[in-house]
């Protein structure tokens, strides 16, 4: 009765030993980071985006954030898209006077 008793516990402890690594293992894997591979042909309502990042891997583009948290990938060889960075350029500088 003492062999089963000590098996039982055995299992029990392995398998929260089990659980305990296997999440450690993948909390303490990092996020992969949003990149652009496909393009919006839409223009966007500049007063909707506030961030915006540059991106040339795995391709050449400008990823804008809205303010709803969303990310957009833009070629930035159209004007309204240099306008937008620009305009968001400059509130990020008057924020920081």
């Amino acid at each position: 009765m003492k062999l089963h008793a000590a098996a039982i516990l055995l299992v029990f402890w392995l398998g929260i030993f089990t659980v305990h690594t296997a999440k450690g293992s993948i909390g303490s894997q990092s996020m992969r980071k949003f990149r652009c591979v496909n393009l919006s042909t839409q223009q966007l309502n500049i007063r909707n985006l506030i961030s915006y990042e540059k991106q040339q891997v795995p391709v050449n583009a400008i990823m804008f954030l809205t303010t709803k948290g969303i990310k957009i990938c833009v070629s930035p060889d159209q004007r309204w898209v240099q306008a937008a960075m620009k305009k968001i350029d400059q509130k990020r500088t008057t924020k920081g006077k």
